[in-house]
Formats: structure tokens, sequence, C-alpha cells
């Protein structure tokens, strides 16, 4: 049988069937409470609160319909089985629409009472799980998993609290790592579309060649291995939101036929001519400032009009340093426990580099330097040794050439690959103004993995 509660109340007026059927239940591991009508089967429920009442429909003093509105009023996820005769079937179908969960009708073996219990706690234990999902999707996405207390992060707040009530397109703009999908998806979460889905696309990631049939989809035959129709990440988000993550990286070949979809909230699958309607809530955000992408001619201002009804800035770490030992010790819990060790914190030391660092990574790079002082760390607190030298010495992220050999600099390998590779898209981004696609051709990766990297290095392209 399903795991469900296994406390349950019998509310029958016949003897004979009322204990058949509490014997058969106690025999299944149930803990049966019995009553001769309704007005005792509610008084029993509201000394006990019953997750499972199977009741008669047609009682003395208070029937089964009445019983149920009853119980349901004091206890709206109660679950209720109604058991009724032949004649009564209409009266059995009602209660169904106030809230039974399902009827047997007389007469019926234990066999099938037992079916059908195990039935209602299914959907019981189904629903109860999806609450809880969606609790915790909630709780992760409140405001409570944005971190700070500073003054400019407080007004991002108020800001998400605003944004979050209306249907409103939202431009969110931060450095790397500042945390501009956390923003996107607490939008989302603290909205009226929350039970909705929420998509998120990379611009950045998504190959030239592919963005359109990624974003709006495509019929069966559309195009050489286009074997069966895919929908698009817009229609998946119909009705939920769709969060665009660098959508200043778009072509602006692209961008012209995404202001089209905005304005006329309609997209057609590639080898389609039949329009789709769309209500989507679109969140889109940027590392650089669109309106410089504008001046530069990378990017449209009547698209930017259309996506920036508010704009959400996200402030740098070294601008909310305040914030620093809240977002150090929340990622120090999350490692901590995650690796099975009892770590208290963190040395006034370590406190003092982190307070002196400029966080260029901003909290993506905060989070992968504690991330790492967990995985070494021997103690109860962590300590200055126990952080990368580069952290220690101001230079995280900020690399100079690689020593050479009997220069008296010792780095691991990995730290040498690291580092290289952070100098030749530093340099490559450099040359090409922040234009990633550019910087990936001239360091022959795809746009892909360059944005991964540039992700995980936390480096500002505008640096």
């Amino acid at each position: 049988m399903a795991v469900c509660s296994r406390r349950l109340l019998i509310v029958e007026d016949e003897p004979l069937l009322r204990v058949s059927m509490a014997d058969a239940l106690r025999k299944e591991g149930w803990t049966v409470d019995v009553a001769e009508d309704g007005v005792e089967g509610l008084h029993f429920f509201e000394q006990n609160l019953h997750d499972v009442v199977v009741t008669d429909l047609v009682m003395p003093r208070m029937g089964g319909l009445e019983l149920l509105r009853r119980i349901k009023g004091l206890h709206p996820d109660a679950t209720v089985v109604i058991v009724t005769a032949h004649g009564s079937v209409d009266r059995a179908v009602e209660s169904m629409r106030d809230g039974a969960s399902d009827f047997l009708t007389k007469p019926f073996s234990m066999a099938q009472l037992l079916v059908r219990l195990d039935n209602v706690c299914s959907v019981r234990v189904l629903r109860e799980q999806n609450e809880r999902l969606q609790q915790q999707l909630e709780d992760k996405y409140a405001f409570s998993s944005i971190i700070g207390k500073s003054k400019k992060m407080q007004e991002v707040f108020e800001l998400i609290r605003v944004v979050s009530r209306s249907d409103a397109s939202v431009l969110v703009h931060g450095d790397s790592g500042t945390g501009k999908e956390l923003v996107a998806s607490a939008i989302h979460f603290n909205s009226r579309r929350r039970t909705k889905d929420y998509i998120r696309v990379s611009c950045a990631s998504l190959p030239e060649s592919l963005i359109e049939s990624e974003l709006f989809g495509y019929e069966k035959g559309a195009f050489t291995g286009a074997n069966q129709r895919r929908v698009g990440r817009f229609e998946a988000a119909n009705s939920g939101t769709l969060f665009l993550d660098e959508i200043g990286e778009l072509p602006l070949s692209f961008q012209v036929k995404l202001l089209r979809v905005l304005q006329e909230r309609q997209i057609e699958r590639l080898g389609s001519h039949q329009p789709v309607n769309l209500d989507v809530r679109i969140v889109a955000a940027s590392l650089r400032p669109l309106e410089d992408e504008i001046r530069a001619g990378r990017f449209r201002e009547d698209l930017y009009f259309r996506l920036n009804t508010v704009t959400i800035h996200l402030p740098p770490l070294r601008e909310r340093r305040e914030d620093i030992p809240l977002l150090a010790n929340h990622f120090l819990q999350e490692f901590s426990t995650a690796a099975g060790k009892q770590i208290e914190g963190f040395t006034d030391d370590v406190l003092g580099v982190f307070d002196a660092h400029p966080w260029p990574g901003n909290a993506r790079e905060l989070r992968n330097v504690v991330e790492r002082a967990v995985l070494f760390c021997q103690g109860r607190r962590i300590c200055a040794d126990e952080l990368s030298a580069g952290i220690r010495s101001g230079t995280f992220l900020h690399p100079s050439p690689v020593p050479a050999a009997g220069s008296g600099g010792v780095l691991t390998m990995h730290d040498a690959v690291e580092r290289a590779e952070i100098e030749a898209i530093r340099a490559a981004l450099a040359s090409t103004n922040g234009r990633r696609s550019d910087a990936a051709e001239k360091l022959g990766v795809s746009r892909k993995t360059l944005w991964e990297k540039i992700k995980n290095y936390g480096i500002n392209p505008d640096a």
C-alpha cells in the first residue's frame, strides 16, 4: 500500500458493515476509529484530524455530504471516501464535487475497499510530494537565496517585490557572478506564474546557426536532421517565464526576429506558417550595459526599449563589502555540509583577506574560493594557509605570466593551465572589445566553451 497516514475513521450506521470494515483494515495495519453516524464521526474527527475517512452517505442525524463539508472545513487536505447504495450514485457524484476523493457502491468486498484506499493514498502521497517540491523551489528562489544586508541589495529586493506583482519585462544588469539568474528566478517564483514553467536560455552558449530553432522550435522536415517536431524555448515557457541570459550576445540578424515576437506575442516554428500565440513573461540579463552596445551598433535600440520596462542593477561585491561575511558563511555552510565536515567559521585573518580582495568574479568567485578552502580545511575554522596562493596575494583572477623554472615561483600544472587560459581569454576579449563571438573565433573554440570558461573563471569581459 502507498505510504500514507494509517489513521482512519469509519463512519457507518450499519453495525455489521462497520465492524467488518474495521476488522479488515486493522489486519492491514491501519489504526481505526469507528462512529455510527455523522455527528459522532465529526466529534471523533475534531479530536484526531484523521487523514483518511470512509463514510456512508445516508445516515441519521448527519449524512455523509454534510460530514464531508464539515471535515473539509476543518482539514481541507483530508481524504474522504464516500460509501453509497446504488440508488444514491448521483449524490455520490455530487460529493466528488464537494471534495470527496472517491466513492464505493454497496455491496462491495473488502478487497475492493483496500484497492480504493490504496488509490486515494497514492494520489495523496503524490500531491504532498508535489507540494513539498513546490515549496522547495519557492524556498530556493525566494529572496533569502539572494544574500545581502547592504542598502544596495535591499533596494534590489524591493524592486523584485514590485516587479513580481506584474508581467512587465525586466532587464537585469550586473557584472559576471553577481547573481543575475538568482534575481530572474526570484521574480518568477514570487509571481503569479510560479506554478508554470521557468525556462532559462543562455544566449551566449547557443551556436548562431541554431538560435532560431532552439528558441522558436521546428516542424518535422524543416531542415536536414529534423526528424520530428520540436517545441522551442518560447513555446515551452508559455504561461510561465523565459529568462534570456546574456541577451547582448544575440546576433543583430536575430534581434529583429526577437523584436517581432515580443511585439506580436506569436512565434512560428521553422517549417511552419501557423502562428503559435504566446503568454510569456520575459526577463533578460546582460553583463555589459546595453546602452553601450547600442552606441557600438551591436544591439537594436527598439529591442532594448521593448525589454527594458524595468531595470534591476546588481552591484558588484566590491561595492557591498558588508555582505562578504554573510555570503562567505552561507557558502561555508553549504560546502561543509556537503563534505560532511564540521567547520565553524573563518579566522580573522581570512576575513581580512576577503575584505581586501577586489572580487572581480563577485559572489561566484567567493563561492569558488570557499569551496576550495573547505576541501583543504583540516580543523574547525578555515585559516589563511588553506586559501589559494592567488587569493592570499591578491592576484586571484588577475593572472601574471606563468613563472619560468628557477624564477622562485612554483605552480601546480592545474594552476598553470588555468592561468594560461585566463590570460588567453582576457587577451582575446580585449582585442575584440569584449565581443565573445569574435573572441571565441580568435581562440579557436565554440561560443559555448568560451562562455563556460568565462563563467567558471569569473572573468569580466569588459575588464
